[in-house]
């Protein structure tokens, strides 16, 4: 009896035994099972847009199940998709939990994202030319765009736009290169020289500089007219994008949208000979038009000057096209200007000593444009039929003085020309201008010049003349006090006397004259 129950127990023995290491296989070697870890959480629950989806054993793997799932959604599509993407993931600590399968658990995320897409991004090419942008749908349509742009100058279909690589980008950015897709060339005494890749400028320095002018042996029709070079004036910069379709321009609309002339705002620097009418013809505008777009300029009959700055509007596209072109002109043509310079005139005076007559000839010129407009030329070859003959003008030298307002401040209390009578003695007609300013206050020389006169006159009170360079007088009147005298050379801005109210007045002021030739002129009309 003892034999046998000392059989069982150790039955028993190694039954318990075996279950317990059972038990030890089970816990760390089934997946489906978590493992008896007492120390940290030990699960994590999956929460995706809201929708529970599983639990995992370590967030790593969660994050894992959420890639392939977003690689799954993307193969359904050609394009880049965007879903809403909100996960949590919640840790917990327990003995004894069986696992999600990690197939079910990719496939519920692929479905959540799927109810959550956002949209399609489409892979697309934005085009940057200065501040201005426009996307297309590919880099065959940029191309298209770009060779539009040529296609206005390219007359003989010899150029084409190409993208490259942009060699100053350190990221992946495409900008263009002009291409000659037939073998550009310049005939020269017969013999056929190659363009070469610096351009037609660089090539005809090399050929004209040279000691022996080649262009002298050749004759009007050995030139090979026509474009030699095209390129873009502005910087080009494409970059591949990922866009909603919403936001791409259709082909049609964005070749409109780069090559259609806008109106753009310049400045012009005002040459000699111009006028507001000269100015405004140039760039097809109005006289009105001009003046509207120039706060200083006041009406048709304001003074401009030689580099003064103008506002003009000149149509041009978003894209600039610069080019080269050889052509034969057969027309009139004026000789420059020839100054004679007079050192005791002012620069106010000038006198015609010769007039101009047109010459003729014929030539062949390079001319540098951009769009349609003509930056420069060169003339490569002339032939004068008869000479022009030059204009001759005689003009001074010397700038003449200026005048500047001979008190600071003050009120402009009568003005220049026709009036009421203020006082009795008073004259009607107004040969000055008046300041009304406290007695005492300073009153300057508005130009250099030599005193005149400098007592009593009479209506006028206390008063000072001077005399200047120019052959104008200025007047000063009802003074309260004189600082010069007759005979004193003055420089502008010099203090000469104080204000007061002297003389027919009718209270304290300055009374301030300009004559010319003898006669006062309006001194408003003269002051800086």
């Amino acid at each position: 009896m003892k034999h046998f129950t000392r059989h069982y127990r150790k039955i028993g023995y190694w039954f318990i035994r075996a279950s317990l290491v059972f038990a030890f296989v089970w816990l760390f070697f089934i997946p489906s099972f978590i493992r008896a870890d007492f120390s940290a959480d030990n699960i994590f629950y999956i929460t995706l847009n809201g929708e529970s989806v599983g639990c995992v054993s370590s967030k790593d793997q969660a994050y894992e199940y959420l890639r392939e799932a977003r690689r799954l959604l993307q193969l359904d599509s050609t394009e880049l998709v965007l879903a809403q993407t909100d996960m949590e993931v919640t840790g917990d600590h327990v003995v004894w939990h069986k696992m999600d399968e990690s197939d079910a658990i990719i496939n519920k995320m692929k479905t959540i994202l799927q109810k959550n897409e956002k949209g399609t991004l489409q892979r697309c090419y934005t085009i940057k030319i200065n501040d201005f942008y426009v996307n297309v749908a590919t880099k065959d349509e940029v191309l298209q765009i770009l060779n539009a742009a040529l296609d206005k100058y390219d007359y003989d279909d010899e150029f084409e736009a190409t993208l490259i690589l942009d060699p100053n980008r350190e990221v992946n950015v495409l900008t263009t290169e002009v291409i000659s897709s037939v073998e550009n060339y310049f005939d020269v005494s017969g013999s056929i020289s190659e363009f070469k890749s610096y351009g037609i400028a660089g090539y005809l320095d090399e050929v004209f500089m040279a000691d022996t002018d080649i262009s002298s042996d050749m004759d009007f029709s050995d030139y090979d007219l026509g474009v030699k070079s095209l390129d873009f004036g502005d910087k080009v910069e494409v970059v591949e994008a990922y866009l909603p379709e919403s936001e791409l321009t259709e082909l049609s609309a964005a070749i409109e949208e780069v090559t259609k002339d806008q109106e753009t705002s310049q400045i012009y620097e005002v040459q000699q000979g111009d006028n507001l009418g000269i100015i405004a013809a140039k760039f097809n505008l109005s006289v009105d038009e001009l003046i509207a777009m120039n706060p200083t300029i006041e009406d048709e009959n304001s003074i401009i000057r030689v580099e003064d700055e103008i506002i003009v509007t000149v149509p041009e596209p978003e894209l600039t096209v610069v080019r080269t072109e050889l052509e034969y002109i057969e027309e009139d043509y004026q000789a420059e200007v020839q100054y004679v310079d007079n050192d005791s005139w002012y620069t106010t005076k000038s006198v015609v000593l010769q007039e101009p007559s047109d010459g003729r000839h014929n030539a062949i010129v390079l001319n540098y444009y951009e769009n349609d407009n003509e930056v420069s030329q060169e003339t490569i070859k002339e032939e004068v039929i008869y000479e022009a003959v030059a204009k001759i003008v005689e003009r001074g030298t010397i700038v003449p003085p200026t005048y500047i307002k001979p008190i600071s401040g003050g009120r402009l209390s009568s003005g220049f020309g026709y009036r009421s009578r203020p006082t009795a003695g008073a004259s009607t007609y107004h040969k000055g201008v008046d300041w009304a300013t406290p007695v005492g206050t300073a009153v300057m020389a508005s130009s250099g010049g030599v005193v005149t006169r400098a007592g009593w006159g009479s209506g006028y009170g206390y008063v000072i003349y001077i005399d200047h360079p120019d052959g104008r007088q200025t007047r000063y009147g009802h003074l309260s006090k004189i600082l010069v005298s007759v005979g004193d050379h003055v420089s502008q801005g010099q203090k000469i006397a104080l204000s007061g109210n002297t003389g027919v007045s009718t209270g304290a002021h300055l009374h301030f004259e300009i004559l010319i030739n003898g006669v006062q002129v309006n001194p408003l009309n003269y002051l800086y």
